[in-house]
């Protein structure tokens, strides 16, 4: 059964993450979701009285929060997924044309992105860099005996201020995400329809389109990929 929709699948629209892309993706939104819940039954007095058992919520915390970069770490066993989080760390002329245009007319260019646009590429860049920071902030509170007072103190004042900052970034990703139901299939399922590339990211080029050699040993003409694309 799943065979047979793996292939439907792939018959009516085109690969956009392979299944450990997805699994990178599920796994860090569930430690996320648990870091941001039982961060919230740790700062908010209502909550923290419906909930309780304040030790293990702060136990759950910790561990939630360490094991965030567990999930990018076994990816990276993926292909696919070292080739995206390149595709990630790049910007292109045409990303800065794109958060031009955002923040001048407050609207996305879907002409100027590849497999992902310029919004994508900064959240992606602030997400890596705010859990290292919340990860190096947590550890000195959670072992406060090993550096000195003022840096519990900075550590304290920082992870706060940046898990209010986070939680407001992440709520607008899923606001943005909900705004999609097609990109969200393509998280789910790894498939999205033609139409929506063209429409949504049409600079990029997926890999079954790429060029095929011949028998002579030529590649038949075939649309550039992305990266070819987005150099220009």
């Amino acid at each position: 059964m799943m065979t047979r929709l793996h292939e439907s699948r792939a018959v009516t629209g085109l690969r956009r993450f392979t299944r450990a892309e997805t699994w990178v993706h599920r796994s860090l939104a569930w430690l996320m979701g648990v870091c941001v819940g039982t961060a919230a039954c740790l700062y908010f007095p209502p909550l923290s009285e419906i909930v309780g058992r304040r030790r293990q919520v702060v136990t759950l915390h910790e561990w939630s929060g360490i094991a965030l970069p567990v999930p990018v770490l076994l990816g990276l066993a993926s292909r696919a997924f070292r080739k995206d989080a390149g595709r990630l760390g790049r910007f292109f002329p045409h990303d800065r044309r794109w958060l031009g245009v955002a923040l001048r007319a407050r609207r996305r260019e879907a002409s100027l992105a590849g497999k992902f646009n310029a919004g994508q590429k900064l959240f992606a860049a602030f997400s890596v860099g705010a859990v290292l920071v919340m990860i190096g902030t947590g550890l000195i509170m959670w072992f406060p005996r090993l550096t000195p007072l003022f840096w519990r103190t900075g550590a304290t004042f920082v992870h706060d201020w940046l898990a209010l900052f986070m939680a407001a970034v992440i709520t607008g990703h899923v606001w943005f995400a909900s705004k999609d139901p097609e990109a969200r299939r393509g998280l789910r399922t790894g498939y999205v329809p033609r139409w929506w590339i063209k429409e949504e990211h049409p600079l990029w080029r997926p890999e079954s389109q790429a060029p095929r050699k011949t028998a002579a040993g030529r590649h038949r003409t075939a649309p550039d990929d992305d990266r070819a694309r987005e150099r220009s």
